[in-house]
């Protein structure tokens, strides 16, 4: 992104995101996941600026009052994710009600490996443009 400046205008500039993260291997991508903290827990496996802290707690704010046994829900589909995967579950929260991330969640279970790989990474460039907008705001 550092080379490809300036950009012209906004739309510029989230082209040249979504062209570059397609570029990507799913080395890559599985780096970008690991900085994200799983639904419904506050820290990601690795370390996170104070920033990205903010931005996660902003995107997942739905799961603070959240009822106690969606939050199981949540924990346990993580889990049960994360063992069938091999990565943590990605969605971008933002606007999601508890229940429909446990929704979605449970009904990507059910996808094949390839195929929720390529999910996971479209979840995480719409965190990334999202963050890419609050950056420009």
């Amino acid at each position: 992104m550092t080379a490809a400046r300036p950009f012209e205008n906004k739309a510029e500039l989230l082209n040249e995101a979504d062209r570059i993260w397609w570029s990507l291997d799913s080395e890559d991508w599985l780096e970008a996941f690991h900085a994200h903290p799983k639904i419904g827990e506050k820290k990601a496996a690795a370390t996170q600026s104070q920033q990205a802290r903010a931005w996660s707690a902003q995107e997942q704010s739905g799961t603070r009052n959240a009822a106690a046994d969606t939050m199981a829900a949540l924990a346990e589909g993580n889990r049960e994710y994360e063992q069938r995967f091999g990565f943590i579950f990605i969605v971008c929260a933002s606007g999601k009600s508890p229940e429909e991330m446990v929704a979605i969640l449970k009904r990507r279970l059910n996808n094949e490996p390839d195929g929720e790989l390529r999910i996971a990474a479209e979840e995480q460039l719409k965190i990334t443009r999202l963050r890419l907008e609050k950056l420009l705001n």
